[in-house]
């Protein structure tokens, strides 16, 4: 544990409304050299007291953060294939996959000359993240960055009709939902079910929703390494012979609201829509927020499927934007530290 106080600096950014702080100068020793990015994560969450856990807590809890907040630690990438690898974090931990992080870490990688860009054209920022290397590639005009596409990793569904039961309003409901792979897993839900409509007013029912089955599938595993991550929650717009429109929220971890559409959970409902054959070829996904903002996304190319359903790897379209750069000061000896939240 840090004995002594000291200055971190950060880099915030948000993609579609959604928060992720940038953390690229880590304290001294505090990654295991040769460890993979996947590796360093597990090594993390197996040393409950690791100075990066204590730093996440720190930098996403109050008073610096709040119960909502993500982020990023900067680390090496696993071989010379990336140009660096990243640790996501949130309230509850570390993550396995982040869309919206990655769409953000593409401009700043950009923003800081660690990917050189043209003046028009594309540019691929590789990163390297726990569920493998995903891309952050770059639409540019007039040396401007116009737009990023996520291209996650292999995304498919992994199980159908999944049964749950909850309660909503003094009602009980059976659901029945599709899993996803997306980097991480997400458990489908169609609001139609709930007699529920996808709008901030109903933010707290999402979350006791998403806490209720979290808590009844609680021993899922997938390949012995990812849970059931989060709960996307979809409402169906409309479909095209071009465009399928949804508007989602997905709930993550312990309750935490992505204010975006979620990048790894859009690739993980291109993935379902997939293998029910309603998304193919070039035909997309217009996939809007709680808070209406939206991505776009669709199939990059197919993929080897470990599975009885077809996998993709999909693309996810968006934008992030620079709201601070700061500079924390962390005091071990506060009463408070390394943070608190209420929920």
């Amino acid at each position: 544990m840090a004995t002594a106080a000291f200055w971190q600096a950060t880099e915030d950014w948000h993609t579609a409304g959604e928060p992720f702080r940038i953390v690229h100068q880590l304290p001294a020793n505090s990654l295991v050299e040769q460890l993979s990015v996947a590796e360093q994560r597990l090594h993390i969450l197996g040393t409950p007291e690791h100075p990066l856990n204590l730093l996440r807590q720190s930098l996403c809890h109050e008073p610096r953060g709040h119960a909502d907040m993500y982020g990023g630690f900067i680390t090496p990438a696993n071989d010379s294939g990336a140009h660096f690898g990243v640790l996501f974090w949130h309230k509850d931990g570390f993550s396995t996959a982040c869309g919206h992080g990655t769409i953000a870490l593409g401009y700043w990688a950009i923003a800081h000359g660690i990917v050189q860009v043209e003046a028009d054209g594309s540019v691929d920022v590789v990163i390297d993240v726990p569920s493998g290397r995903v891309i952050a590639r770059a639409s540019c005009k007039n040396d401007q960055v116009e737009r990023i596409d996520f291209v996650n990793v292999p995304s498919y569904q992994v199980a159908k009709q999944v049964p749950a039961t909850v309660n909503l309003d003094a009602r009980n409901i059976q659901l029945e939902m599709d899993l996803g792979f997306g980097g991480a897993i997400y458990a489908c839900v169609d609001v139609k079910d709930l007699d529920l409509e996808v709008e901030p007013r109903n933010h707290q029912r999402f979350i006791d929703l998403q806490r209720q089955i979290k808590k009844q599938h609680a021993g899922y595993k997938y390949q012995d390494r990812y849970d059931i991550y989060g709960v996307c929650f979809f409402q169906h717009i409309s479909d095209s012979d071009t465009t399928i429109t949804q508007k989602n929220v997905v709930v993550f971890t312990d309750g935490q609201i992505d204010r975006s559409p979620c990048g790894s959970g859009t690739a993980a409902r291109v993935a379902v829509l997939l293998a029910q054959g309603k998304l193919s070829g070039s035909k997309t996904l217009k996939h809007y927020s709680i808070i209406d903002t939206v991505f776009e996304a669709g199939i990059n190319s197919p993929a080897q499927s470990p599975v009885e359903f077809p996998a993709c790897r999909g693309w996810v379209r968006g934008t992030a934007k620079l709201i601070g750069r700061m500079n924390f000061y962390i005091d071990p000896a506060d009463t408070i530290y390394p943070g608190y939240v209420f929920r």
